[in-house]
């Protein structure tokens, strides 16, 4: 599932190729890609103008105004969840229509529209309120969304005292949306790598300057990633020209089993968790002895 880095890769490309465009039309070809939303979102979105491209964690979201008196409209906007294989694409209108195309927005230009493909269908769009959030207003289906670590809202200290009152696993806390937003797999094994900390570390050990090494290697590694475009391991993960991110050759352990630690060369292992997997390095992370799964 893409984390961080790749949405924030296509809320660039949002930001840069839709924001402030008017909604001509929108089509709903698959009804599983608006199941949650309440009401016909093509008559939600005609006449009105997606201000900006918004993100926090794994959910992007633009902004609806009214298209014909240019106010703000800050009680609404439209959220995209990518899930694990959903796409925005600003391509051609005239373009041929692709395999899992589920949504398609033209705009009162005539210009490039956007596309919402998505092979697997556990993405979706839908219109919903907005509301006071963690720092910032927020659509209100993610008020629940702790800020990420990129954004300004984010408040370490506070994050040292929850994190280490959860009484769990490190990683674990680390994939905890509701903690910090963003963070999956993916990143959350490159960032323990990076700071020396077996993934079933208890959070309670963890000192404060522990926790602002983590929080400090949780954002290298993701400022790299997007530097690189985030990461691909298929053509599922794209940002909205279809371009594929190249971060995964950059990567240290995830995916890496058996082979050599880019720090010590001892062999990358590989342990089940939560259903996935965990990847870190023997000798730089070993397992505590009070570990938790």
């Amino acid at each position: 599932m893409p984390e961080l880095p790749e949405v924030e890769v296509v809320r660039r490309g949002l930001e840069s190729w839709v924001a402030g465009r008017t909604v001509a039309a929108a089509e709903v070809l698959h009804p599983r890609a608006v199941r949650r939303n309440a009401g016909d979102l093509p008559a939600q979105l005609k006449g009105r103008t997606l201000a900006s491209a918004e993100r926090r964690g794994k959910y992007l979201w633009l902004p609806l105004r009214d298209g014909a008196s240019g106010e703000e409209e800050p009680g609404e906007a439209l959220i995209a969840h990518l899930g694990m294989s959903g796409q925005l694409l600003v391509v051609d209108p005239l373009s041929p229509i692709e395999k899992h195309l589920r949504v398609r927005m033209g705009f009162a230009d005539g210009g490039l529209e956007l596309r919402f493909v998505d092979q697997r269908t556990f993405g979706h769009l839908l219109v919903a309120p907005m509301t006071a959030g963690r720092g910032r207003p927020v659509p209100e289906p993610i008020a629940h969304i702790a800020a990420d670590p990129l954004e300004d809202a984010f408040d370490d200290a506070e994050f040292a005292v929850r994190l280490r009152l959860r009484r769990t696993g490190i990683k674990r806390a680390l994939l905890d949306q509701s903690l910090i937003s963003g963070v999956g797999n993916i990143y959350a094994d490159e960032a323990l790598w990076r700071a020396r900390l077996h993934w079933a570390r208890p959070t309670e050990t963890l000192t404060r300057p522990k926790i602002a090494e983590l929080l400090a290697a949780v954002r290298a590694v993701m400022t790299e990633a997007l530097g690189q475009g985030g990461t691909s391991f298929d053509s599922l993960y794209v940002n909205v020209n279809g371009e594929s991110g190249y971060f995964d050759r950059s990567l240290a352990v995830y995916g890496r089993r058996d082979e050599p630690c880019r720090r010590c060369g001892t062999p990358i292992r590989r342990e089940a968790f939560m259903n996935r997997s965990s990847y870190s390095c023997p000798k730089c992370q070993p397992r505590p002895g009070n570990a938790r799964p």
